[in-house]
């Protein structure tokens, strides 16, 4: 019976393996075809799914009709769940991730799938709703960028300098004018507006035969000279009503600005998708290196619109608002850059002029010349300062001991290591022998800062110039050089050290900078931000700012690489900041007292006297003029710096005689009206 009993268990055992394994169903899932569709529509291909009343391939071909040209491609696709209806029915839940933009806001939605098998294959109903829901046969996705509202820029006291003015866009429309006649318009409309006829005849004639060609876009207010009788006179001549944003004139501040418009390739190139082609951008200056506080983020509508019949209308599927800009507050002062801008309109060579406001370092005028033609000659030219240099060549030998009564050696020429150095050819021969300090530096005498040149090191007066700014890096905001001057230095470049030459290099802003100080009596920070605004350029705006000059943190700031905490006054700014590596200034009030008395005796009895009838308190100054070329005898560069109570200011002329000559009037200018 034992025998039995076992045998009969093996044979019940063996019966229900075979039952069981005849019960197992291994044939595909709805969940496996749920994730294969999922998988096909975020290729756009589902070749490997199939359907109850298409093809794949069919169901593909729409797919591809319902995103031709909609920017982002495909979507994420995955498969949130299954539920069986029937033993032979499912419903899928499929859920969508459209990355649209660079935000973190994604378009994301859940659609149904339902999915029947057919002898053993599970096949899904086919509509549109099933990749977007309540989407249309016909229908297919377009992308819509909604624009912000971009911030204004303004100036001192919350002044607007930037904003969105009117303008108008005069073109060619080609619907309007027979195609024979298209060609005579086009050149007799550039000729009206000053442009090539030849250049802007082309690009009419290459536009798409419904085209509008735009060939300008003019400010729409008083200063207009075409009017609107002469454009309408033209056959298919069309003006269009628009706004932009704009300083008050074409010319102000405009390398300091930048402008805004149309992504540049370039640009959108260098953004990594977050510029696209068609995107109102800051092409340069302010508007390119801060634009993304100033561009805000734009929106974007996603709508289904009838494929064969554009125009009509269609259904909005998803929107993200659009989060307007914020101004971005400068110090400028826009009466002052005017100011400087008019002073220098007539100027046919480079030139600027820069002012500071000595108690707080900040920038009131960047203004440039026409001879710059759209360089950055402010705060990136970089020339030899000349004699002006000699306010920190004096400093540097008040720290060893002199005074504006110790006596200089004036002589009429001096020779180092082979090399002769003069004085102008307009130095007064009275001043030649043995004079004081006071006198040397009244007169700018060449060979008396150069004879005292073993009375300091080259360290010493490149240690003097840093106290004063120059070669003291600062985020100011937008790039600027702030001067250069070696620390080592013998022989003849020593020399040329003493009195600006050689290689010390500024900019007109290095020396606004160092009579900013001097008129403060501590090194200034400059700034060109207001309080609380970053000095952080956008990513990538930097080279492009630089390299783009002709067209266009916030912790209190350090001075030392202690870390200590500045004693300039305009370092307590959180809108700039100093370069950590830049040793703590030495400069005092009682440097500073002295530095005035010898800035007072130029205008007093020096090269700067036309400055003596300059209404307000007493003017401080320093003319220079720097050698530059191989020529005989060499170009020159004309420069004045000037201190006149809470306002320091640097005039520079890349080609110009004497500081005195070519950079006094325009100072004596601006300075008669700043004070006015």
């Amino acid at each position: 019976m034992g025998k039995l009993h076992r045998a009969t268990a093996v044979l019940t055992t063996a019966v229900l393996a075979l039952t069981l394994a005849a019960c197992t169903d291994d044939r595909p899932t709805a969940e496996d075809a749920a994730g294969t569709l999922a998988d096909g529509l975020a290729q756009l291909d589902v070749a490997q799914s199939a359907f109850t009343s298409m093809q794949p391939a069919e169901v593909t071909d729409e797919l591809a009709a319902i995103t031709e040209g909609f920017g982002p491609g495909a979507p994420q696709v995955s498969v949130s769940g299954v539920e069986e209806t029937g033993e032979d029915t499912a419903t899928a839940t499929l859920d969508y991730v459209w990355d649209l933009d660079e935000s973190d806001e994604d378009w994301t939605y859940s659609t149904t799938a339902d999915l029947t098998r057919v002898e053993d294959v599970w096949q899904a109903a086919w509509e549109p709703r099933v990749f977007v829901p309540d989407l249309l046969p016909g229908e297919k996705l377009t992308l819509t960028s909604v624009p912000s509202d971009r911030g204004d820029i303004t100036g001192a006291g919350g002044e607007v300098i930037v904003t969105q003015r009117p303008v108008i866009r005069v073109g060619i429309d080609k619907l309007q004018v027979p195609e024979a006649e298209q060609a005579a318009s086009a050149r007799a409309l550039a000729t009206l507006l000053e442009l090539d006829p030849a250049t802007y005849e082309q690009q009419v004639a290459e536009a798409g035969a419904e085209a509008f060609v735009v060939a300008l876009v003019l400010r729409d207010d008083p200063t207009r000279t075409v009017t609107d009788a002469q454009i309408d006179a033209i056959p298919g001549a069309l003006r269009q009503a628009d706004t932009l944003e704009l300083a008050p004139t074409r010319t102000f501040a405009r390398e300091l600005l930048g402008s805004v418009g149309e992504a540049t390739e370039e640009l959108v190139e260098q953004s990594d998708g977050a510029v696209r082609a068609g995107d109102i951008t800051g092409l340069g200056g302010l508007q390119l290196q801060h634009n993304e506080q100033l561009a805000g983020t734009p929106g974007l509508a996603v709508d289904a619109v009838p494929a064969e019949t554009p125009g009509t209308p269609s259904q909005r599927l998803f929107a993200k608002p659009a989060v307007d800009g914020e101004d971005l507050a400068t110090t400028l002062d826009p009466r002052l850059q005017s100011l400087g801008e008019d002073v220098l309109a007539d100027e046919p060579s480079a030139s600027s002029i820069v002012a500071i406001r000595p108690s707080t370092g900040e920038i009131l005028a960047a203004a440039n010349g026409p001879g710059s033609e759209g360089l950055q000659t402010a705060l990136l030219g970089q020339y030899p300062p000349g004699s002006t240099f000699k306010v920190a060549t004096s400093l540097a030998l008040l720290r060893q001991g002199f005074t504006p009564e110790s006596p200089t050696e004036c002589s009429e020429e001096v020779t180092v290591d082979g090399r002769r150095f003069n004085n102008a050819g307009t130095f007064p021969a009275q001043f030649i022998g043995t004079i004081p300090l006071l006198e040397t530096f009244a007169q700018s005498c060449n060979t008396g800062f150069i004879a005292a040149r073993d009375e300091i090191t080259q360290a010493e007066l490149a240690r003097a110039a840093s106290d004063l700014g120059i070669g003291v890096e600062a985020s100011i905001g937008t790039p600027a050089f702030f001067g250069s001057v070696p620390t080592e230095a013998e022989g003849t470049a020593h020399a040329a050290a003493m009195i600006g030459q050689g290689e010390v290099l500024v900019s007109p802003l290095t020396l606004a900078t160092m009579a900013a100080s001097v008129g403060a009596g501590v090194r200034v920070t400059p700034t060109l931000l207001a309080a609380g605004e970053s000095t952080e350029l956008d990513p990538g705006s930097e080279d492009a700012a630089a390299s783009d000059a002709p067209t266009d943190d916030a912790a209190p700031p350090t001075d030392g690489a202690s870390g200590s905490p500045s004693s300039d006054p305009a370092a307590t700014s959180p809108s700039s900041s100093v370069d950590e590596d830049a040793a703590p200034s030495a400069f005092t009030g009682a440097e500073s007292a002295t530095l005035k008395a010898l800035m007072a005796a130029v205008v007093g009895q020096g090269g700067a006297q036309l400055l003596q009838d300059v209404p307000g308190e007493p003017v401080l100054a320093k003319t220079g003029t720097a050698e530059f070329g191989s020529e005989t005898p060499p170009r020159t560069h004309a420069w004045v710096v000037a201190i006149q109570g809470d306002l320091a200011v640097a005039v520079f002329v890349e080609e110009g005689e004497l500081g005195s000559t070519s950079g006094g009037p325009l100072m004596q200018a601006f300075l008669a009206g700043a004070g006015s």
